[in-house]
Order: structure tokens, then sequence, then C-alpha cells
């Protein structure tokens, strides 16, 4: 019987990392990341804004589509000019399908230079789909042809994941992952085939998770990052340890027209810090591979 508690990383509390050099001396390092997803018109709804009549589900499942494709339409565009006019590198997490469902939302990223990151063909849960592998090789072939190269990071639709997920995307080329929620900075994770890193990313400070599921006001991601902003300044300056804040939005929950003020609030807070830089998931991995000898891979 194992006595470890996770079979993908070594047990590490965070008070004993050992020090991680700042990039460009700017210990505050923020990830932005775009969940962009296409929810299928003829099949059930990932999640629900609107319960339906008597608690019956049904396919077309029209408001909660509805709620998506709004997303793709309204929100993103918003979300496109907020970081267009700060300036700074975004991660779209993108299902593939997106490419042929919303091929101008699809070139508007493209154009905008935001990194594309797996997120699954379109958004299901992996393990729902009878080849596994066989899946994640489409998305990333697809998103490879598009772009030019193949991706280097994955975010799993929901953070879903099989036994076997990360070793099929190391073995396909993937080099970091976004759904092992486990540290404020990288950490190493083990494969099948070597090696790859997971980044930090967001549970409760998720939009997903805050409007969603827990279907808080408006202003509660403000909120969260405001206070995590602190939390982080803090721990920077007493133990001189970097720490990584990941931003998790979704068009259809912070594009709206009542969140996207509080978005951009939070993003030029931060950007008024001067120990703060905003990074790509791949600046991110690449730094974090050149200061630590557990980032190697």
């Amino acid at each position: 019987m194992s006595t470890a508690s996770n079979p993908r990383a070594k047990f590490v509390m965070s008070s004993e990392h050992a020090k991680l050099t700042p990039p460009n001396g700017k210990p505050f390092i923020v990830v932005v990341v775009v969940n962009i997803e296409y929810w299928p018109y003829d099949q059930l709804t990932p999640r629900s804004i609107v319960i339906p009549p008597h608690g019956r589900t049904h396919v077309p499942d029209l408001p909660n589509f509805c709620w998506s494709e709004y997303g793709n339409r309204c929100g993103m565009p918003r979300l496109l000019e907020l970081f267009s006019d700060c300036q700074i590198p975004v991660n779209a997490s993108i299902n593939a399908n997106v490419l042929d469902v919303y091929p101008s939302l699809a070139k508007a990223v493209l154009d905008a230079g935001w990194e594309f990151v797996g997120h699954g063909m379109h958004q299901r849960a992996l393990g729902a789909d009878s080849n596994e592998s066989e899946l994640i090789n489409m998305a990333l072939a697809r998103l490879e042809a598009f772009t030019g190269k193949r991706p280097r990071g994955w975010m799993s639709p929901g953070w879903s994941e099989t036994f076997d997920t990360l070793d099929y995307l190391k073995s396909q080329g993937i080099e970091y992952v976004f759904q092992w929620v486990i540290d404020d900075i990288p950490t190493r994770l083990t494969t099948r085939y070597g090696p790859m890193v997971s980044l930090p990313y967001g549970l409760d400070l998720n939009d997903s998770v805050v409007y969603a599921i827990e279907k808080h006001a408006s202003a509660e991601m403000r909120l969260r990052m405001f206070e995590t902003i602190k939390t982080f300044a803090r721990e920077i300056d007493r133990h001189g340890q970097p720490r990584v804040l990941t931003i998790p939005l979704h068009p259809h929950l912070s594009g709206v027209a009542h969140r996207i003020n509080f978005v951009r609030e939070v993003i030029d807070t931060l950007g008024e810090r001067q120990d703060t830089i905003f990074m790509s998931g791949s600046e991110v991995l690449d730094w974090y591979r050149s200061v630590s000898p557990d980032g190697s891979s």
C-alpha cells in the first residue's frame, strides 16, 4: 500500500521550497487564462444558469446553450479589447472545435498573439470518449495546423483526467498543465515518459466556480483577487519566494457587461505594481526550468 498522498508529485509544503530567482527581478508573476469553449447545440450543456422546467434536462437546452454562445459573441470582444489595451500576454485554453465553429473568434485570438493551450475538442470530460489518447492527439494536431506550432500546455475540460491522462499528454509533447492545482509556484509532475510541470491555476479563485457554481455577486472575483494580492505580497516580502497568480476567465462569465469592469480593475491594479510581471504559460515554464533543478524535463 502506498504511503504517498499524491501519485504524480512529491509532497512539499510551500515553506520548504528552495528559493527561486524571480524573472527580471519581479517576484509577483501573473498568468491570465481565458477558457474558450464550444458547447454543442445538440448535446446537454456542461453547466447551467437556468434550471429546466420540472428539473428535467432536455436537448436543445436553449437558455444554457445561449449562455455560452453569448460569451463567445459578446464576451470575447470585451476580453480581447481589455488585454489589447493592457498589452499583456494571455493564454487561450481553447477547445479545438472552436476553430471550426467560431472561425472569426479563433482568428482574432491568433491575431492578438495569445498562446494556444490544448483544452480538448469541445467542452466534454476526458474519459467520456473511447480513445483518450486519440482525442488528445486530434485536439493538439488541429491547434498545431491552425497556429503553426504544437501547443506546449494543456488544460483538461472541467479539470477532468483519467489515471493515464498525464502520460498521454507527455507522450504527445505537452510540457505543462494547468489542472493540478496544488501550489503557488510551478511543480514537477511525474509521468511514464518523463517529468512535466504543473503551473498554478485557480479552484476557488476561478470565475467558473465563483459565478457558475457558487453563484456569488459580480464583485466577488475582484474581492478574492485583491485579498490574494495582499497575501502574496506579504509572503513575497517575508520569505523572498515568488508567487504565481493565475487568473482563470470564461467569456460567458467574466466577459459579460456587469463583470468586465471588475476584471479591468484587477488587471490595472496589478499593472501598477512595481514587483509584478505578466507572463504566458510557456514563459513561466521556461523561467522555472532555468532556475529550478526540479523544473528540468
